[in-house]
């Protein structure tokens, strides 16, 4: 593989390292049920995901009726719960995830994860995956008291993994392009993904269309 001048590469996790939309969908449906209200298709959530787990259900009560703090903190509990035992049912990594990620760490790449999924969440849905050892570090959307899009988040998964060298951002939403800009930093994202505009929208420094187009996405940064 050719050498790029990135020495850390941090990675948002839902919709861009794996497809997770199956599992979101399901404990998202679980506390619309308990709240009386509709299931909402898994096409639908995949243009919801990217703000943590009380925006997703703020934003699922939102499109099945009336909205409200209470409402949202009420369904909050049931959605963990629900999604803790259920977290990794369906859920998989996208194609060249592995062989991706095997590419950079044999070449001397960092790797890290930032995410607006809860930090304990996060680590029980790596394990599941057999990545607990993967990733230099992981910060998650309670690990520091701000998450993306401020750039914070993203700074301490840098500096948290090691902080060497310039880093670049991969992610699948406008949350991952903002912070990488609110950051300083280039990112690359995903047409794939989880997101509510088209891709092309998104503002990212590269578009790729499939993992095996990450490293040559960064060689050309």
């Amino acid at each position: 593989m050719a050498t790029h001048r990135f020495r850390t590469v941090v990675f948002d996790l839902d919709g861009t390292l794996a497809d997770t939309a199956p599992d979101l969908t399901a404990a998202l449906n679980h506390a619309m049920r308990e709240l009386g209200r509709e299931p909402i298709p898994a096409e639908d959530v995949r243009h919801m995901v990217g703000h943590g787990a009380r925006a997703l259900l703020r934003k699922g009560l939102a499109a099945t009726g009336e909205v409200s703090e209470a409402l949202v903190e009420q369904g909050f509990p049931l959605f963990i719960a629900y999604y803790e035992e259920h977290i990794a049912d369906h859920s998989h990594p996208f194609e060249g995830v592995e062989e991706t990620l095997d590419a950079l760490v044999a070449n001397g790449v960092t790797i890290a994860i930032c995410t607006n999924k809860l930090e304990g969440l996060t680590h029980r849905f790596l394990k599941a995956m057999g990545w607990e050892s993967r990733f230099a570090a992981v910060v998650g959307g309670d690990t520091l008291d701000v998450r993306k899009p401020d750039p914070a988040p993203l700074f301490a998964a840098i500096e948290r993994s090691g902080g060497e060298g310039p880093a670049v951002f991969v992610g699948d939403s406008i949350t991952d392009t903002d912070t990488a800009k609110a950051a300083g930093l280039p990112c690359v994202a995903l047409s794939f993904g989880f997101h509510d505009r088209p891709p092309e929208e998104l503002g990212a420094d590269r578009l790729i269309n499939h993992w095996n187009e990450l490293i040559p996405a960064l060689i050309s940064l």
